[in-house]
């Protein structure tokens, strides 16, 4: 434990709902404290992005002693606590399975090992021991204030090291895989180097990852992506083969000998975009991430269409939802984010092809800024003119009598810009006098 006077957690880093919450559970009995990585980034001098509670209620307790909360989760049964946008969430100390207080019934597992359900509770010390790394198994007890460290979380975070809980790395991964993406999260987030027996680990058993549910992958990948650190991610992923495990058509595509490397280097561009994106405080679109993601893969799969002789704009329909359709079998893809990926991919091909009162109507689509950001990074990457791009931004700031009288690149070409030729008009015939 370390008092008050040893830390440098203040209350004032702490939101103010954490704080209403962690009090009326304080007020009505119960044992509250902050845990995880609100505390793990208190201790690092970092602004947590979210509060998250571990108690000794139980969840209908939590849900009696606030209006504002809903109970969530069939594998951990979880408390929501909303105020306005911020949700605090709340979850009962666990024990290590078989030693709960109501295991039966409580707690299922798949033949593989796997954690389907768990909701076997226990006291604080058995919690921590239930948690994924040291460092996220810090609690933060509003009781006297001070820090609580059962497993040594706060040596390895001074050394920079993420450590898995336990002796056995290879069951902690079998319990939830998702663990292996969340240790290259925090390794690439927080700056820590992974423990030699997580990163062996890692190696051994990046094929445990197929068997995550898909709908808890799509939020890891976001989770992965939008960390601040997605470049770093990648390189992280793709060198323990977990990037493959999610994404293996665009993975085939980066081992192409001849187009890898610029398929890579247009992902890559992505990345660092998003990254500058989050660190100016702008917003990101999953959809954007995954049209990314999965770009390398639709275009070998249009020209495949293409070269057999399907119509182009059929040609590319058909490719965007054969991929989609297969990567959800590996990450979910909610279907409002899969029609703005089409989307985006569609504008890939209109925007080459518009011109004059047809470019201005495209900057009414409701996609339009994606699309054209898309064809920018792709210009960028080297996967398009980069006269195009220009000519697309130029178009944006003239005023609305331009933009009707502007030319557009020739006139469906994608190359050189061409003044687009006037409208002949029609002249009328001489009335026969009365």
């Amino acid at each position: 434990m370390y008092p008050r006077d040893q830390h440098p957690i203040s209350r004032a880093a702490i939101s103010d709902n954490a704080l209403k919450v962690l009090y009326r559970l304080r007020d009505a009995g119960f044992r509250s404290c902050l845990v995880g990585g609100g505390v793990r980034d208190l201790l690092l001098g970092r602004e947590p992005k979210d509060f998250d509670v571990a108690t000794d209620a139980h969840p209908d307790d939590v849900r009696r002693l606030f209006r504002n909360c809903r109970l969530i989760g069939r594998r951990f049964r979880l408390a929501h606590v909303t105020f306005g946008r911020e949700i605090i969430e709340v979850a009962t100390f666990r024990a290590p399975i078989g030693a709960g207080e109501e295991d039966d019934g409580n707690v299922e597992l798949s033949e593989d090992g796997r954690i389907l359900r768990d909701n076997c509770y226990g006291t604080i010390e058995q919690d921590a021991w239930r948690r994924d790394f040291t460092v996220n198994a810090l609690y933060y007890d509003i009781a006297d204030y001070s820090v609580l460290d059962f497993t040594n979380g706060v040596k390895d975070l001074h050394e920079g090291v993420l450590r898995l809980i336990g002796n056995d790395p290879e069951q902690r991964l079998r319990e939830d895989p998702v663990r292996m993406l969340r240790a290259v999260r925090f390794a690439a987030k927080l700056g820590l180097r992974l423990a030699s027996e997580v990163d062996e680990a890692l190696h051994r058993h990046a094929d445990l990852l197929t068997t995550a549910a898909p709908a808890r992958l799509f939020d890891e990948v976001l989770k992965l992506f939008h960390s601040g650190a997605a470049v770093t991610c990648l390189d992280e992923l793709e060198r323990f083969g977990l990037f493959a495990m999610m994404f293996p058509e665009t993975a085939d595509c980066f081992g192409h000998p001849d187009t890898g490397a610029g398929v890579r280097a247009f992902l890559v561009e992505a990345l660092n975009n998003t990254d500058n994106r989050i660190r100016e405080g702008l917003g990101v679109h999953p959809a954007f991430l995954y049209a990314a993601l999965l770009w390398a893969p639709v275009q070998r799969a249009a020209q495949a269409r293409l070269d057999a002789g399907e119509e182009p704009a059929a040609a590319w329909q058909q490719a965007a939802s054969a991929v989609l359709e297969r990567q959800v079998q590996r990450v979910s893809i909610p279907r409002r984010f899969g029609l703005v990926v089409r989307e985006i991919w569609e504008l890939q091909q209109r925007l080459p092809r518009s011109q004059g009162a047809r470019a201005a109507r495209l900057l009414t689509h409701p996609r339009f800024r994606a699309g054209y950001d898309f064809l920018c990074l792709r210009a960028r990457a080297g996967q398009a003119d980069p006269e195009l791009c220009e000519w697309w931004t130029r178009f944006q700031d003239s005023g609305e009598a331009r933009q009707h009288e502007a030319a557009r690149p020739g006139a469906g070409a994608e190359e050189s810009p061409a003044r687009s030729r006037p409208r002949r008009r029609r002249r009328r015939k001489a009335r026969p006098a009365s």
